[in-house]
């Protein structure tokens, strides 16, 4: 592999990816989801459209062919907030055979206190342990590929972390919404750095890598903040958080870099603008607290207690 690339990567870098199934997670219309597998789907990549609901999965879909009529599009139903949900879609995923990409991109921002049916914070559940847990029963398929990738979102909200997620998980604790949100994507950077370190010890063909859209126009705010992107404040805030960042299929260029790009594993890829708000992508730095290998290993453990799975 050539040596990282310090400059910024553009949408035009992005090689065919003819031959290839790349898995996305979180596709809703108009999310960093929806950009990423529409820009991979017009690369000539098998994508499968993962999403919690079928009919924003259809509508993902629909959208998607109204720009690449010849689209190769797969779906696949999955709650990331649900361990259950996740062992019953990597079930199904197996009928896909080698998987080439992985992007864990869904997740929730900002949500107000909820325990998931496996007694997990909603937050964390979906931003991390699924993620965890789906990555992990998908190994064997992108061992398969080869030459398998691994992308987590994370975000710049991981600087305000003062801590690791290592509590128990299931022990309830005083909550605030913002905090522990920056704890989830915290907890993405310290996987993606386990699970690479880990992929490189046991030899096998796969990298993993984090990304981040800076700031970017999507829902996901107002879906936190009220369960819905329209309607009162809802639209309020969308619309303000759209009037002053970049597009959401900019804020997904970081990703589909980390995803295609001759990058090793373990980097981490963001946009070039002042304080990575925006702008074309490149590969940038994480804190000091998501290089901590101590935090690495006891968050991985702990994933492994919660989710039941074991990586090679």
């Amino acid at each position: 592999m050539s040596a990282p690339r310090t400059d910024a990567w553009q949408l035009a870098d992005l090689p065919d990816q003819a031959g290839r199934t790349i898995l996305v997670t979180g596709t809703s219309v108009g999310g960093l989801g929806h950009h990423t597998a529409l820009e991979l789907a017009r690369r000539g990549a098998r994508v499968v459209l993962a999403g919690r609901t079928p009919s924003k999965i259809e509508e993902t879909d629909e959208a998607i062919r109204a720009e690449v009529p010849h689209a190769d599009l797969e779906r696949l139903e999955v709650d990331l907030s649900s361990l259950k949900s996740v062992r019953r879609a990597a079930d199904a995923a197996t009928a896909f055979g080698p998987i080439h990409v992985l992007v864990n991109n869904a997740g929730v921002m900002g949500t107000p206190h909820s325990r998931t049916a496996d007694g997990l914070e909603l937050q964390l559940a979906t931003n991390h342990f699924g993620p965890f847990l789906l990555t992990g029963l998908l190994l064997p398929q992108l061992v398969a590929s080869e030459a398998g990738v691994v992308v987590t979102v994370s975000s710049q909200f991981h600087r305000y972390a003062r801590s690791a997620p290592l509590g128990d998980p299931r022990v309830e604790g005083r909550y605030s919404r913002w905090p522990a949100y920056a704890q989830t994507k915290l907890a993405n950077l310290l996987f993606t750095y386990e699970l690479d370190r880990r992929l490189r010890q046991a030899s096998l063909p796969v990298r993993a890598l984090a990304a981040h859209p800076g700031f970017a126009g999507t829902h996901l705010a107002a879906n936190g903040q009220y369960g819905r992107a329209q309607g009162g404040r809802a639209t309020i805030l969308d619309a303000a958080i759209r009037a002053v960042s970049q597009s959401a299929a900019a804020g997904a260029w970081p990703t589909l870099m980390a995803a295609t790009a001759d990058l090793p594993g373990a980097t981490y890829c963001g946009p070039s603008g002042p304080l990575e708000m925006a702008g074309a992508p490149r590969v940038v730095t994480s804190t000091r607290r998501s290089h901590d290998e101590v935090a690495q290993r006891r968050l991985w453990e702990l994933s492994e207690d919660v989710t039941g799975v074991r990586y090679p």
